[in-house]
């Protein structure tokens, strides 16, 4: 691996993490409410992405598909919900558990076939997430817990949706553009109901999760996808929980509890099976 692709996949894989961060933060100490921290975050990922192609002097033609911005969106609000009651590292396992498998899923249903060692992996992978959601002293509220599994099968679904993309960062910026006027209705639908709660320092997060870690960190990342292979690819991205829990424990003086540690163990080595052993076809 040479030192750019190293430099492109550590910032794409700190980017992700910090989604996981700034979210977090927004929602837990700041007043601004998950529908309008997701209004803003599309609404400064597409302006970011959209003058990122006019200064490459790219084709500013509207790429991406409508299936592309509703997925994506409904990857960002679920995990905005989930994040109110989750701390950072366990909503980065469970949503990065949860595209694992997904994508593991949807290998099987169009024909692949998994190895014994591929299928104890699977099982270590599943046994993880489940041990999460048993109710314990250090488990998050079920509910949040299983708002965080469908956000994880949005971005799955985004992410095959946007496998054939010609230009992925034009078809980024058009998925984000699409979903920016549903993010307004949503928004516009919450302050009718009088809920929508807002101040600067959430605004604030709200665009550097969608400028910098959404927007940019997209770009960095399929930047880095062009030189990485599928299995290295899909293994970097288990980084993403283990620096969003150190960063929560960091930052956020969020506990890194035994159970986490535990949970994420038996994630992390699932997946790594199933992705570092040979696929029957």
């Amino acid at each position: 691996m040479t030192f750019r692709l190293f430099a492109l996949t550590l910032f794409a894989m700190l980017a992700f993490a910090g989604n996981s961060l700034l979210c977090r933060v927004a929602l837990k100490q700041t007043a601004i409410d998950p529908t309008t921290f997701v209004a803003i975050r599309i609404l400064s990922g597409a302006l970011m992405l959209w003058l990122v192609l006019a200064l490459r002097r790219q084709s500013t033609r509207l790429e991406g598909t409508w299936a592309g911005a509703l997925a994506l969106l409904a990857y960002a609000m679920a995990f905005s919900y989930a994040y109110t009651h989750i701390p950072a590292g366990t909503g980065a396992l469970l949503l990065f558990g949860a595209i694992q498998i997904s994508m593991i899923l949807y290998g099987l249903a169009i024909g692949e076939r998994l190895s014994p060692l591929q299928c104890a992996g699977m099982a270590l992978a599943v046994s993880g997430l489940v041990a999460l959601m048993l109710p314990s002293a250090d488990a998050p509220p079920v509910f949040y817990v299983f708002l965080m599994i469908p956000s994880g099968v949005a971005w799955s679904i985004y992410s095959l949706l946007g496998r054939g993309a010609k230009n992925p960062a034009a078809a980024t910026a058009g998925n984000f553009i699409r979903a920016a006027p549903v993010a307004l209705a949503l928004l516009l639908a919450q302050f009718v109901a009088s809920h929508v709660r807002i101040d600067a320092a959430g605004a604030g997060y709200a665009v550097a999760s969608g400028a910098v870690t959404s927007g940019l960190g997209y770009i960095l990342w399929y930047a880095a996808l062009k030189q990485l292979n599928v299995t290295r690819a899909a293994t970097v991205q288990l980084s993403v929980p283990v620096l969003a829990a150190l960063g929560g424990t960091l930052l956020l003086d969020e506990p890194l509890t035994a159970l986490l540690v535990a949970a994420s163990a038996l994630v992390l080595a699932g997946v790594s099976l199933v992705i570092a052993a040979k696929r029957r076809v």
